[in-house]
């Protein structure tokens, strides 16, 4: 069976439906990208996955065992780490660590060398004995990580991990991810940066707690009818905003100092966006039809759901 499965996952808060008849499964030793955007229903899926709290409906299965009936199974056997990850400031790294072990109940026999790897692994071995309230955010995720990791799980959830840490420290984060992939650890991982989405096996794209479409990067970037023009010009910023409310039925994104405009005519529109830029006293530099990005594709999905862009 699946490390992961769920067949019409559903949970209701009174009238909001967070997580909406989700059916997916997650291979063994995979990254698996939940992507979406704020209020998606990526960490509501989280923590019934997790046994946090209960379905209203369908089913789900974790490391072979039901979330509804063997919550206390599926908990000995994943590691979790939300958003808010609960370090203790007043604590140094090791005695954190030492906390959750004994929390899951790890053998005090090869403990501590078990934390030794951990540390090395998640390169806070200098930083032992530091407070973890002193650390800097990309530290704590890390150690967070250490701690997730600490009773050896072979599912491991991760909700929006690299929230608010900086680029590199973001880099450094998904190098250990690959790294776990070698001990065959199925990782679930939430985010709503496109980029991380690119570095899963598979993702599933979700908006208001409903699957849009599921399969490799490459796969769901198919999905997308049309092609994608890029416009260089001085100011992609005007830019963007004058072709939004003069090209009714193309979407228009504003990428850097670029803005990509999703069509499905892009021989006519092309001309059309010249035309609108330089009518406004804008010089183009060029606009070239180009790949879609895996962001290009969220947001013509996103958009039909949402009334538009």
């Amino acid at each position: 069976m699946d490390p992961i499965r769920t067949e019409n996952l559903t949970r209701r808060f009174g009238d909001l439906t967070a997580v909406d008849d989700l059916t997916l499964s997650v291979s063994e030793g995979e990254i698996f990208g939940l992507v979406g955007p704020d209020g998606a229903g990526k960490t509501t899926t989280m923590r019934l996955l997790t046994t946090v709290m209960d379905p209203s409906s369908g089913r789900a299965w974790v490391a072979g065992h039901d979330i509804a009936d063997e919550p206390e199974s599926i908990r000995d056997k994943i590691g979790y780490m939300s958003q808010r990850f609960a370090l203790y400031p007043d604590l140094t790294v090791w005695e954190n660590m030492e906390f959750y072990a004994d929390i899951y109940g790890v053998p005090r026999r090869g403990r501590a060398e078990k934390m030794d790897r951990l540390l090395a692994f998640s390169q806070l071995t200098p930083f032992r004995r530091r407070y973890a309230g002193r650390l800097s955010g990309g530290m704590k995720q890390k150690l967070g990580l250490a701690c997730a990791l600490i009773h050896t799980p072979k599912v491991l959830f991760l909700d929006e991990p690299t929230n608010g840490v900086d680029p590199v420290s973001r880099r450094d984060f998904w190098r250990l991810l690959y790294q776990l992939l070698a001990e065959k650890v199925t990782l679930f991982v939430s985010t709503a940066y496109l980029d991380e989405a690119e570095r899963c096996n598979r993702i599933a794209l979700i908006d208001r707690g409903r699957l849009l479409a599921m399969g490799t990067p490459d796969e769901v970037k198919k999905i997308m009818r049309g092609s994608i023009l890029e416009v260089r010009c001085a100011d992609a910023r005007t830019a963007a905003g004058l072709l939004r409310s003069e090209l009714k039925d193309a979407g228009v994104g504003l990428f850097g100092d670029r803005v990509h405009i999703a069509t499905e005519t892009p021989s006519q529109t092309e001309p059309q966006i010249r035309s609108i830029l330089q009518r406004n006293g804008m010089a183009v530099e060029s606009v070239m039809p180009i790949d879609p990005s895996l962001e290009d594709v969220f947001v013509s999905v996103l958009a039909p759901t949402r009334g538009g862009r």
